[in-house]
C-alpha cells in the first residue's frame, strides 16, 4: 500500500543551524500518528516541512507525489489540512467564517461546501453554537476547536495538527480529544498526524508513535 505520507532523508536548516537531520517515516492511510518530542526537537518544523513553509532537502510524498514540485498555497488543494499551534484565527470575521475561508479560497462550489461545512460541524458540534460569534470574543480553546474546523474544510486525506492540547484545561482536553473520535469514527481512511510534548495525551488514541529529539526520529512505535 502507498503511504499517505512519507520522509525520505529530509534536512532543514534555519540560519545555518541544522533543525531536521535526515527525518525518514511513512504513515500509512487512515494511520492516527502522535509525533512526540520536547520543545525544540523540531516538532513544528516537520509539520511545517509538509505545508511547504521551509526549504528542505530530501524528499515529502504525500500518497506517493512528491510534494517539492508543488507550491505551499497549492498544497491544501490536495486534501491537506493544517490546525497551526498559535490557531491563526481571523478575529473581526465570525466562527464560521473562519471555518469557510479555506473553502472559498480554494474555490469549492456551494455544494461542497455546504457538505464540508456540515462534516466540522458533526465532528465539532459547539462550533455551530458559537457559528455567528466573532472568532475574537471566544476563548483559547474554543479558538483551537475553530482552527480544527477550518483544517477539516480542506483535510480529506491528511489532518495535521500542531500541539493541539497546548493550554487547554483539561475539560476543554477532553472535548478535543472526544471530537478527533468522532472524526476517527465517521472517517477511517484519513491520516492524522498530531505532535505533542506529553506522550500520555495520546497514548490511548494514536496507533503510532513518531519520537524526534535533535531533529531526528530516534523512535517509531506501534501502539
Amino acid at each position: 500500500m502507498t503511504p499517505m505520507l512519507s520522509f525520505e532523508n529530509v534536512n532543514v536548516a534555519i540560519a545555518d543551524a541544522p533543525v531536521l537531520r535526515n527525518v525518514s517515516f511513512s504513515l500509512l492511510p487512515g494511520v492516527s500518528a502522535a509525533l512526540i518530542g520536547r520543545n525544540g526537537a523540531g516538532k513544528t518544523t516537520t509539520v511545517r516541512t509538509i505545508m511547504g513553509f521551509t526549504k528542505a532537502s530530501g524528499t515529502v510524498r504525500l500518497g506517493g507525489e512528491d510534494l517539492g514540485a508543488i507550491a505551499p498555497h497549492r498544497r491544501p488543494s490536495l486534501g491537506l489540512g493544517y490546525a497551526p499551534e498559535d490557531r491563526r484565527l481571523f478575529s473581526a470575521f465570525t466562527v464560521e467564517e473562519n471555518i469557510l475561508l479555506p473553502g472559498r479560497v480554494a474555490k469549492l462550489n456551494p455544494d461542497e461546501t455546504r457538505r464540508r461545512l456540515e462534516r466540522a460541524y458533526s465532528v465539532l458540534p459547539e462550533l455551530k453554537e458559537l457559528a455567528k460569534r466573532p472568532a475574537g470574543s471566544v476563548s483559547g480553546g474554543q479558538g483551537k476547536m475553530v482552527a480544527l474546523g477550518r483544517a477539516l474544510m480542506l483535510g480529506t486525506r491528511l489532518l495535521i495538527l500542531d500541539e493541539p492540547f497546548q493550554g487547554l484545561a483539561p475539560v476543554l482536553a477532553q472535548r478535543y480529544a472526544e471530537a478527533l473520535r468522532r472524526l476517527r469514527l465517521q472517517d477511517k481512511d484519513i491520516t492524522l498526524l498530531i505532535t505533542e510534548s506529553n506522550p500520555k495525551l495520546l497514548e490511548t488514541f494514536a496507533d503510532v508513535t513518531l519520537t524526534i529529539e535533535r531533529g531526528e526520529i530516534e523512535a517509531r512505535q506501534a501502539n
